[in-house]
């Protein structure tokens, strides 16, 4: 592998930004993170790391802080409105070999910041405009304020200001459903260690797994709706609206609700697949290549890959090569990523599924491990390896 040169500008701090960036530096490139808050902050939520994004995490030397701040799922189950047990995501026999973590976002986000070295992270940096020369990316932000590099990677989310550069943004496409989101105490609702439980009812699901080393609760109540719900992550939402959709559903359910404080609502939307995400010397990442639904739980995940694969292959490139080495990345991430996408859509349709008899549904749930499989041991750095190769 040759020394490279590179200098790489990322725009946006969230979960995908800040992987992209430890997995750069640990292959020696210079990075620098523009981040338009003025803080690298998260929501008050949870996110599911399975086991192909724990892969990525341990890889990046984060090991230790998956079993300190994460929450292994141990007993994951699907349950029926009233509380009747459906199935479960895998068989007992194979949980120790299935790594599954719930994380609050903002423990997730925090164990890649703190590797971050001083320097590399510029908050108060709203990207609003994009050039580029032969030989250099040109970013300029909201504040004047202007930098160069050789790469330029957008990682700013479902609204990506840098898309259009690429390619014209995709349209939101409304799932016809909308969620509601929050964080409670574990001990409040006496939840057993390791928990995951998904409620599975007609155009509704309720889902609640732990986060922080099982000292609080993730929840999230799904339901759907004819009202195209505000695309955002931080609309608050309404515990009395909540309580009333899941109204007579197994007493756990309504437990959980009561001890709520304070709830976010959103609108489900994702996009269809973009045919391109390179440009020249820009290229995208996470939410801004590749918006999912959550029912695969894979969002987080494939940002993370996505970082992990930019790496490789930067890795093998010098300045000459780097627009090349970019396609690679694209070549390697896209199709798999679409892939992806489709199984969170049809995942949504099967969790709220009608009709009196759901046995087919549940031995399609119980068969999870296996349907999911082509994700959980996909290897993102070794597929952007075999593909860099050529470089």
């Amino acid at each position: 592998m040759r020394p490279t040169l590179l200098s790489v500008a990322i725009v946006g701090g969230g979960i995908g930004g800040v992987a992209a960036a430890t997995a750069l530096l640990r292959r020696g490139i210079k990075v620098r993170l523009y981040e338009q808050a003025p803080a690298l902050t998260e929501v008050g939520a949870g996110v599911a790391i399975q086991p192909n994004g724990i892969r990525m995490l341990r890889r990046l030397g984060l090991g230790e802080g998956v079993t300190r701040y994460g929450a292994r799922w141990v007993d994951p189950q699907f349950l029926r409105p009233d509380g009747a047990f459906a199935a479960s995501m895998w068989p007992t026999e194979l949980a120790s070999g299935i790594e599954f973590y719930g994380f609050h976002r903002a423990d997730l986000l925090g164990l890649f910041v703190e590797r971050l070295p001083a320097g590399v992270v510029h908050t108060g940096h709203r990207c609003v405009g994009f050039e580029e020369t032969q030989d250099e990316a040109v970013l300029t932000f909201a504040n004047g304020r202007r930098a160069t590099a050789d790469v330029v990677v957008g990682a700013d989310g479902i609204h990506s200001t840098l898309q259009q550069f690429v390619i014209a943004p995709s349209p939101p496409i409304f799932s016809g459903s909308a969620a509601s989101r929050g964080i409670v105490s574990a001990a409040s609702v006496g939840w057993p260690l390791g928990a995951m439980r998904n409620w599975l009812g007609a155009g509704k699901h309720f889902l609640v797994f732990p986060v922080r080393g099982g000292e609080l609760l993730n929840y999230v109540g799904f339901v759907t709706t004819d009202e195209a719900t505000r695309e955002s992550w931080s609309q608050p939402g309404n515990r009395a609206d909540l309580a009333r959709e899941f109204a007579g559903w197994d007493p756990l359910v309504g437990a959980i609700i009561a001890q709520i404080g304070t709830t976010f609502r959103w609108g489900l939307y994702d996009r269809e697949p973009l045919a391109r995400w390179t440009r020249g010397r820009l290229t995208l990442l996470g939410d801004a290549a590749h918006p999912m639904l959550p029912h695969a739980g894979q969002g987080a995940n494939q940002a993370i890959e996505d970082g992990v694969a930019l790496a490789e292959v930067l890795a093998r490139a010098d300045r000459a090569s780097a627009t090349r080495a970019l396609k690679i990345y694209e070549h390697v991430r896209r199709v798999h990523t679409a892939g992806v996408q489709l199984k969170s859509r049809t995942n949504g349709a099967k969790y709220e599924a009608a009709g009196d008899d759901l046995s087919g549904r549940d031995r399609a749930l119980a068969a999870q491990h296996q349907e999911r499989a082509w994700i959980w041991d996909y290897d993102a750095e070794a597929a952007a390896s075999a593909a860099a190769a050529a470089l």
